[in-house]
This record gives structure tokens, C-alpha cells and sequence, in this order.
């Protein structure tokens, strides 16, 4: 959850929030660029295996085999130095146009990482389409049952 802005050095590396590093059970973060964004969606090493299967139950061979490429070939696992940072790829800092901040963008088991500016006009056109089509958050409370 929430969303934090972390500076990226000269090197590359940029802390990764503690509260996300805690939720992960290894010492890396696996992250590609985003199919739909200017941004990075990034999780941990349990998710994206459980990501692969779902990817292997596609019945379609050749979409299944499109996404596995999109997002498995892509992928690469990011481990945290003694401190707690990652590098960013070059490739993964130019697709994203991160150059001295990040975002890291919590949505639940992932998270995006985003330039803070182009973080902060797509949330903005969110909440603005969410409000032009009238769209309505269900209770906070039936969603938190569906995990029961």
C-alpha cells in the first residue's frame, strides 16, 4: 500500500520502501516494463511464479505465448543491496523516463514505479474518468469479506 518517492543516484539505485522490501519473501524484487504504462510493475519472486502459471493456463497458444514474452521475457529480478536499494536497468530508467525520482506505486500483492510527475498526471486522469463516468467504489467493508 501507499505510495513513496525515493531518489534514484548517479549508479542507478534507489531505496525500495521498507514497508514494500517487508511484505517480499526473498531479497529481490522482479520487475518489467509495463504493458499499458510509462512505468515498471514490480513484485516478489511468489507472485510472479503464480503470474507464470496463470500465463500457462491460457488456452490460446499464441496469446499465451505473446504474454509469456511481453512479460516473462522481460522480467528481471532485482536484488537489494546491503541497503536496501536496487538498480534500475537502463532499459527498465528509460521506459519509465525515471531519471532523479521514483515512485514506487503500492496496488496490493505488486507494485508500480513510476516517474513522480507522469505518476501524478495518470492519477489524476483516474480520478477524473472515475468521476466523469460515475463510476462508485463498492463498501470498504464487502470488499474486505470477498477475502474471507
Amino acid at each position: 500500500m501507499s505510495t513513496y518517492v525515493n531518489k534514484v543516484d548517479r549508479k542507478g539505485r534507489v531505496s525500495v520502501p521498507a514497508t514494500f522490501r517487508a511484505t517480499l519473501n526473498d531479497q529481490s524484487i522482479v520487475a518489467f516494463p509495463s504493458l499499458e504504462y510509462d512505468a515498471l510493475e514490480a513484485t516478489g519472486i511468489d507472485t510472479m511464479e503464480a503470474i507464470s502459471a496463470g500465463l500457462d493456463e491460457i488456452e490460446q497458444p499464441a496469446e499465451q505465448q505473446g504474454f509469456a514474452t511481453l512479460i516473462l521475457a522481460r522480467s528481471q529480478r532485482l536484488p537489494f543491496d546491503p541497503e536496501g536499494r536496487i538498480i534500475l536497468p537502463e532499459k527498465f530508467a528509460a521506459h519509465a523516463h525515471i531519471t532523479e525520482t521514483a515512485a514506487f506505486v503500492g496496488l496490493g500483492s505488486t507494485f508500480q514505479i513510476w516517474e513522480p510527475d507522469r505518476f501524478a498526471a495518470h492519477e489524476t486522469a483516474l480520478l477524473e474518468r472515475s468521476r466523469r463516468s460515475g463510476t462508485r467504489m463498492p463498501s470498504l467493508g464487502s470488499l474486505a469479506s470477498r477475502r474471507r
